[in-house]
């Protein structure tokens, strides 16, 4: 009962992370809180929907599943209970090892976002400023102040990838221990899907 209630936990906490992700990305569109600005005007990783596709929509999608996994009314896949409940662990095992895919690529989206910088307005024009800099200007304070716009791009940017990197990696610890206590139901557990009773 106790990894039950802890295997749902995680995944409502998957679910609510999800949904930050979806925010935090959305706000990455609107430099400085203002949606004034060329759509174009974007860094790259933000207008490839990763976040919203793979940390967001998808784990969501994923928690989903994991919490009806859970339930005791889901599907009946056979006869016995327990091979029931190990084939229900196993497919929890399944889509917590894609959890862990699709947020650890987000972490790394959101670390190229966060080492490219913003696309912004300089005395050049409109361009990739910090793209070479192989994220040295997090440090270089002083360069920010060449994004003249939007007002803030570069602490916009800074904050927002780095909540998603952190929302991601949570994601992705989550799935890890959530495929753990899985593995420990179907391993430790007292049922196993290759003994049903009644058949000796």
């Amino acid at each position: 009962m106790g990894l039950q209630k802890c295997g749902s936990c995680l995944s409502c906490l998957l679910i609510l992370l999800a949904l930050w992700c979806i925010a935090v990305n959305i706000l990455l569109y609107f430099p400085n809180g203002k949606a004034s600005y060329d759509v174009s005007n974007h860094t790259n990783y933000v207008w490839h929907f990763e976040e919203i596709c793979f940390s967001g929509v998808m784990i969501l999608v994923l928690a989903v599943l994991m919490i009806l996994l859970e339930h005791d009314t889901f599907f009946q896949c056979c006869q016995s209970e327990s091979c029931n409940k190990t084939y229900r662990s196993f497919i929890s095992v399944v889509l917590a090892l894609l959890g862990i895919a699709f947020s650890g690529y987000s972490v790394i989206i959101s670390t190229l976002g966060l080492v490219q910088g913003p696309f912004c307005n300089t005395p050049a024009g409109w361009e990739y400023l910090f793209k070479d800099t192989s994220g040295g200007y997090l440090t270089n304070y002083t360069s920010w102040s060449r994004c003249t716009e939007p007002t803030n791009a570069v602490k916009w940017n800074i904050i927002l990838f780095s909540v998603l990197m952190a929302l991601s990696g949570l994601q992705v610890i989550i799935c890890f221990l959530k495929a753990i206590a899985e593995l420990k139901r179907i391993l430790c557990g007292t049922y196993s899907v290759f003994i049903q009773p009644g058949i000796i």
